[in-house]
């Protein structure tokens, strides 16, 4: 068993305001806690991992080339490997969430990525 304390868990910002936390997790799976300002979307993005997207407070809008989804609290949505998306908090208060990536990943993908 290894415990990960939120306190001490590493943590950056891809851009102002949007705080992403490593929790407990290896190479098959990882868990991000994130803090999303009001009005912020990530960029439209894939990746390998298949992901839970899951809403702890506040509202989020999952977007697709397919498809929107408004998520609430509690609400979860799944993304396929590969699946073209953004996360949108189109509130006016901030949201805060838990990713789940399957396989895992590491912060590299936002710190490491070229525009």
């Amino acid at each position: 068993m290894e415990r990960v304390s939120f306190d001490d868990a590493e943590t950056y910002e891809p851009d102002e305001g949007w705080r992403r936390v490593a929790l407990a997790g290896d190479d098959d799976v990882s868990l991000e806690y994130f803090e999303k300002p009001p009005g912020h979307s990530s960029p439209m993005h894939d990746h390998e991992n298949g992901q839970v997207c899951l809403v702890l407070d506040g509202e989020l809008t999952v977007h697709t080339d397919e498809a929107s989804e408004r998520l609430e609290r509690h609400d979860s949505v799944w993304l396929d490997p590969w699946e073209a998306h953004r996360v949108e908090n189109e509130s006016e208060e901030p949201a805060v969430g838990l990713d789940i990536f399957v396989p895992g990943r590491s912060f590299d993908f936002w710190t490491d990525r070229e525009e």
